[in-house]
């Protein structure tokens, strides 16, 4: 029935023809235009260009598929989860859509047979089936719709290929595995890059090791840091399980470190304050015998029986009699006076006065 349809369609190649037949095997789906396809199968070592010069490649394809398969996933986790936190839905979610679970897909879908692509390319970069998987779901977006995605996702990838109740409760994290490992256990760890460059195609490559305690346990290389990191923690992990002297080396090296790290510290500084700036006890009363500091302001101090009156009253010669007399307050007094001896007073100093002026 399929190439009845096939011939119905009047494809102009025989390949053309192929191609139909196998998209409809992997994805379900009639192809409506076949170039969405050709595009998604386009791997950019082939180095194609179009009219205007520029690069034809499935790199566009792969963006919008990556978001497709994002929501698409997503609200599937959502819809098979209820009730379970954010967390756990993300983490799901994260492991449907890596990079490990989509080249599997397309290894195991025959998605990595179709791609057109250098030899050299295929052979080296890890990514490319996944990234293949992820530009068919664009073309199969722009060409059939959201529906279409979705149904392909349930029906093809999760009832035929994938048991979600098993990917959600498998622990695929490798590096937080022997983060968790460590910390129970209070191993220093530390992820050391050994080496970065690009292959023969400009791909960026790294080399990652883990140590243990300053003991390299395992290395790894990958097309992303976190690819490099995850297989060299797999590594050390599956060297801790089978080689008990791995294990013996790093907790000895622990076991070092910590004796250091605990060690009394040898002559404690001492926290009494040096008081060097007395003198000694025979030297003070030298000190205050030699050294007299002079009152520059002559204070006299006086005891309740002893008044500023019975204190000798010093005459300085620069000062005037003019300038004494109008400070003298001999004729003030505190006794009580009638009003007849005021005036009597105030009279007789008034006739002094006048006999002065006369004289």
């Amino acid at each position: 029935m399929l190439n009845n349809i096939i011939d119905r369609i009047k494809l102009p190649f025989r390949k053309e023809k192929e191609l139909y037949l196998s998209l409809y095997r992997i994805i379900g789906f009639y192809p409506h235009d076949i170039s969405y396809y050709k595009l998604a199968l386009m791997h950019k070592s082939v180095m194609r260009r179009n009219a205007k010069g520029k690069p034809v490649n499935n790199e566009r394809l792969e963006f919008l598929g990556d978001a497709i398969l994002d929501a698409i996933v997503g609200d599937i986790v959502y819809r098979h989860f209820p009730g379970k936190r954010e967390g756990f839905l993300t983490n799901t979610r994260s492991k449907l859509v890596q990079r490990d679970t989509l080249n599997k897909l397309a290894q195991e879908m025959g998605i990595d047979q179709l791609i057109m692509s250098s030899g050299h390319s295929s052979s080296h970069n890890s990514y490319m089936g996944g990234n293949a998987f992820e530009a068919l779901v664009g073309a199969l977006y722009l060409d059939h719709g959201y529906n279409a995605c979705m149904k392909f996702m349930q029906k093809r990838i999760l009832a035929q290929m994938i048991n979600i109740d098993k990917v959600a409760y498998k622990e695929v994290n490798f590096k937080s595995k022997l983060i968790e490992w460590c910390q129970k256990n209070k191993v220093k760890i530390n992820f050391k890059m050994l080496e970065q460059k690009t292959d023969n195609n400009g791909s960026p490559m790294f080399n990652y090791a883990v140590e243990l305690e300053d003991i390299e346990c395992g290395s790894g290389k990958g097309y992303s840091k976190k690819e490099s990191q995850q297989l060299a923690s797999k590594i050390t992990l599956n060297r801790l399980r089978r080689e008990p002297q791995l294990i013996d080396s790093v907790f000895s090296s622990k076991t070092a470190r910590t004796k250091v790290e605990e060690e009394p510290v040898e002559n404690v500084p001492d926290t009494k304050v040096k008081e060097d700036f007395f003198y000694p006890q025979d030297k003070q009363l030298e000190v205050k015998t030699e050294e007299k500091h002079e009152n520059v302001f002559h204070e006299e101090v006086f005891t309740e029986n002893q008044s500023a009156a019975d204190s000798p009253v010093i005459d300085s010669p620069d000062i005037k009699k003019e300038e004494k007399d109008e400070f003298d307050l001999s004729d003030i007094s505190a006794k009580e006076q009638s009003d007849e001896e005021i005036i009597a007073a105030a009279e007789a100093a008034a006739f002094a006065e006048i006999n002065d002026q006369k004289e």
